[in-house]
């Protein structure tokens, strides 16, 4: 069999950085993910309640919490891994438990720990991009265009690791992994795009960096509609848009970025008092004296 990707026949377009990914035009939809009443239940506890939550096609969220907030379950829940207890869902203007989530996965781009935690240890990074056309890990013994091929190279080129594609995924850096993860997320041409603490474990230079190509991928007007999990203001690229503060399952605010992340918010979701600046494009945050 033949890869087949969530492509509506569009001319790609060549990579020269990754300023100029090789996405593809504009959603159907103003509407990319929609909660109403959204909970979660795993056996007595709630991880998820009440939530309401509207992300349009030209915004980049950023969701943001402390440990144990919630910020996972919500975006598998937005990757339709996730089926909620409560409340109703829609995805890409799909309702989840009334269409077929194998092919809506597709358009739709994850990079996560969990996801990394399934590569088989021999799978070769060329290969993990690869799949990401038919939404699965491991290759065996599917086949693929030259398209694809030539589309994953400047994809994974686009991300600084061309120089990978030979490696095991296995061998890689943490950062190499991250980079290689959100090429892999990328390959499908999703309309949604979801990172799930994407800088997590990278020393300075490595989260700068892919702060950096974040903020590129979030200024082109042409990329996915993006969502990321973070448990850092500082973490947050130039570009985001919109921002939701999770505490205990419960959104504590959402809304416009800028709006959202006051001193006032942020001390409360994070239970201690914080001063917050911005700076040159960039948040930061400290524990006031």
């Amino acid at each position: 069999m033949v890869a087949h990707r969530a492509v509506r026949g569009r001319n790609r377009r060549s990579v020269g950085s990754v300023c100029q990914l090789p996405l593809e035009g504009s959603r159907m939809s103003d509407e990319v993910v929609r909660l109403r009443g959204v909970g979660i239940r795993r056996g007595g506890s709630m991880l998820l309640r009440d939530i309401n939550w509207t992300v349009h096609d030209d915004e980049r969220w950023v969701v943001i919490g402390p440990n144990g907030a919630g910020k996972t379950t919500l975006l598998q829940v937005a990757a339709t891994q996730l089926f909620p207890s409560e409340g109703t869902v829609e995805i890409l203007g799909e309702r989840l438990g009334a269409t077929d989530v194998f092919e809506l996965r597709p358009r739709i781009g994850l990079a996560s720990a969990a996801l990394a935690d399934r590569v088989p240890p021999g799978e070769k990074v060329i290969d993990l991009v690869l799949t990401a056309s038919y939404a699965i890990v491991g290759r065996w013994k599917e086949e693929y265009e030259s398209a694809d091929v030539t589309r994953a190279v400047e994809l994974l080129d686009a991300l600084g690791c061309a120089h990978l594609i030979r490696r095991r995924f296995a061998t890689l850096s943490e950062g190499e992994r991250k980079r290689v993860q959100i090429a892999r997320s990328l390959m499908p041409d999703p309309e949604l795009l979801l990172l799930d603490e994407p800088a997590a474990g990278l020393d300075l230079g490595g989260r700068e960096d892919l702060v950096r190509r974040i903020a590129y991928l979030a200024s082109d007007r042409s990329a996915p509609t993006m969502v990321m999990v973070t448990h850092h203001v500082e973490e947050v690229p130039e570009g985001f848009t919109h921002a939701m503060l999770l505490r205990r399952g419960s959104v504590l605010a959402a809304g416009p970025l800028h709006e959202v992340f006051s001193e006032r918010n942020l001390s409360k979701c994070f239970g201690v008092p914080l001063i917050i600046e911005y700076r040159q494009s960039r948040w930061s945050a400290r524990a006031a004296m």
